[in-house]
């Protein structure tokens, strides 16, 4: 799939429910209400559906070191990955929302380095992530390293 060929203006969002409405009130007032979400800081990410093509906007707990952004693909502890990390390790290509800026990116999965690195800066923001890999395991979540 090339780029030219993704409608990036159209998102599919969540389905109806609290995220939908978080998307909703963040889209609406460019991150004015949204961006803080329960006292952590929080962007829209948009990737490519790996089966159909159109793309899907997911809000996601972000830490920040430098210009780069990080996410966890916790999924709520899951047996598998999150379809939004299954999305971007199929295509890279993502657009970040944070706040009222949005940008073309690439997102990677962490290396076990950065993964380390960055784990204790993710749970610091958001401590559930520790009982998400708990009942996650032996799923390891991955982190996701996004570059502007």
């Amino acid at each position: 799939m090339h780029a030219l060929d993704v409608d990036w203006d159209r998102p599919t969002d969540p389905r109806p429910g609290p995220r939908l409405d978080h998307v909703r009130a963040y889209v609406s007032t460019a991150g004015a209400d949204g961006h803080l979400w329960h006292g952590v800081p929080t962007l829209l990410l948009t990737t490519v559906d790996r089966a159909t093509g159109r793309t899907v906007r997911t809000p996601l707990i972000y830490g920040e070191d430098a210009d780069r952004l990080v996410v966890v693909a916790a999924g709520y502890g899951a047996p598998e990955h999150p379809a939004w990390y299954r999305n971007l390790a199929a295509h890279p290509e993502v657009r970040v929302q944070v706040g009222a800026t949005i940008s073309r990116a690439v997102a990677r999965t962490a290396t076990p380095e950065e993964r380390e690195t960055y784990w204790d800066m993710m749970t610091g923001l958001w401590p559930a992530y520790e009982d998400d890999q708990a009942a996650a395991a032996p799923r390891e979540i991955p982190l996701v390293i996004i570059e502007t």
